[in-house]
């Protein structure tokens, strides 16, 4: 009974017209954007740049993979192993940057993050061995881990909060209008110059572009302020930092184990539908190379239009609830991105399934930055996602591996891999574990994490940010160590704090 009664409390429901009210000062999504001033608009472009360069250099991969097999003379199966390999180490870049994030500030370990992808974009152009190719690219992952979790918190901490949800959405949809970028010019200067090296030559430009953008714009306000009251000396909130991060661990390990898990799940989720997509509608459908860049174009013109709605929604339906909805329109599509053979009915298709996967990504910048200890928005994010990405970095493999015992016969009567059915029973079932993940994990909806202390201060540890007017979550990790419910917990830090 003690597990129903939870699961009953946290089933996702909107709010109350009162806490609606409290947490949002419009509903006109023109009216959320013209509210930021020049600077918020800045430094959240400067995030999503970087996290739409991130997504160009990793798609480089999935988008050539048949002129990387042919270069290298190797089949998809093991041109996914530099995929596989990207997304473990991701994890390590994760950990590195998000610690000097929450530790130095939003601005410089940034820039360096994306210098150091540049280069590695770069090198990867150069590469002549498949050995040189893989190496090259294991250490791209860990130049790319850092950078989800850097980006979301440089945008998001600056946005007042009724904007969040909308431009939570704007900004994970950097990832695929990276995709499409990424798509396009592989549809262009690839095609005309007939060299995979082309895309990698134009990442690393972007990304260089990208690094350049942010060092013009100041530190966040968020590090600025805590700047302004710093009394302890380097050394000395160094050792703060460590005694912080030991509290935040100790409190908030449940909340890790559940991002964690949930971030699994959405990575299959994103990988599932996207890596051998291009491979799929060239083997299995026997569309050229061309209508294939065309067809990850038009689902990704989905990704942003659902990343758009469904952000904006979640903030008055709640982020847990908006996310079961995106899952239950993707799953509702499924049919028509295997079923059809025709270019229209399958355009009509990724552009409705990607509407629902990444409408319900569209949540998790926000989501996992609400979860989060306070002062360590950049690190705990962006090591859950980023773990998630290594239990999901075999997802490519496992769809591989499974295309040599389900079959097929292609359009041009070969024998081949069954890629449509097996991503559309891999999506099916992947929508339905973050749907019961949802419906069992917590919520901060309204989390005034902008004002906590820097991860360096006194008690920044065990620090809960003020919440806008919400139903309160099942679980408080403030009150872990009393032993006290969420309920009674923080009711009381909110009368304090208000």
């Amino acid at each position: 009974m003690g597990f129903v009664n939870e699961l009953v409390q946290n089933l996702p429901r909107p709010l109350t017209k009162e806490e609606r009210n409290r947490s949002q000062e419009s509903k006109n999504p023109w009216k959320i954007v013209t509210s930021l001033t020049p600077m918020q608009g800045a430094l959240f472009m400067s995030g999503y740049f970087a996290w739409m360069m991130d997504a160009v250099d990793f798609f480089g991969v999935s988008l050539t993979s048949n002129r990387l097999g042919r270069f290298f003379g190797k089949d998809t199966h093991s041109i996914t192993t530099a995929i596989t390999l990207t997304l473990l180490l991701r994890s390590a870049g994760a950990l590195i940057f998000g610690l000097l994030s929450d530790r130095y500030g939003r601005k410089w370990p940034l820039v360096i993050n994306l210098l150091i992808v540049a280069a590695l974009e770069l090198s990867t152009a150069y590469t002549v061995t498949f050995s040189q190719f893989l190496a090259v690219r294991s250490l791209f992952g860990i130049g790319m881990g850092g950078i989800w979790g850097l980006a979301t918190a440089n945008s998001l901490e600056n946005l007042p909060i009724h904007a969040r949800g909308l431009f939570s959405g704007i900004l994970q949809q950097g990832y695929a209008a990276g995709y499409l970028v990424a798509a396009v010019i592989n549809l262009t200067a690839v095609e005309h110059y007939d060299r995979w090296q082309v895309l990698f030559y134009i990442g690393a430009g972007l990304s260089l572009f990208a690094a350049a953008f942010r060092a013009i714009l100041p530190e966040s306000e968020f590090f600025l302020r805590a700047k302004a009251t710093e009394t302890t000396s380097t050394t000395g909130k160094s050792k703060m930092f460590l005694r912080q991060m030991k509290k935040a661990l100790r409190i908030y390990w449940k909340r890790a184990i559940f991002a964690i898990l949930l971030m699994s799940f959405f990575n299959y989720y994103s990988h599932g539908s996207q890596d051998l997509l291009p491979v799929y509608y060239e083997n299995a459908k026997g569309f050229s190379a061309y209508d294939a860049s065309v067809l990850t174009i038009i689902g990704n013109c989905g990704a942003i239009t659902g990343g758009l709605f469904m952000g904006y929604f979640s903030q008055y339906i709640g982020r847990r609830l908006t996310i079961i909805i995106a899952c239950c329109f993707c799953a509702a599509f499924i049919p028509l991105w295997v079923i059809p053979s025709s270019f229209s009915a399958l355009a009509a298709g990724v552009f409705f399934v990607q509407v629902g996967v990444q409408g319900a990504w569209a949540i998790i910048p926000i989501y996992l930055s609400e979860l989060s200890p306070p002062a360590f928005r950049a690190v705990f994010p962006s090591l859950a996602y980023q773990l998630g990405n290594a239990a999901s970095s075999a997802s490519a493999q496992i769809e591989a591996t499974l295309g040599e015992s389900v079959r097929t016969t292609g359009a041009r009567g070969q024998d081949i891999p069954d890629y449509g059915l097996i991503q559309g029973w891999f999506i099916g079932v992947v929508s339905l574990c973050i749907i019961l993940c949802c419906l069992v994990g917590p919520e901060d909806h309204g989390s005034n994490f902008e004002s906590a202390k820097a991860a360096y201060q006194e008690d920044a540890g065990e620090a809960t940010a003020p919440m806008v007017g919400r139903r309160l979550s099942a679980t408080d990790p403030s009150s872990v160590e009393k032993g006290e419910k969420s309920e009674k917990g923080r009711s009381e830090y909110l009368e304090r704090a208000e």
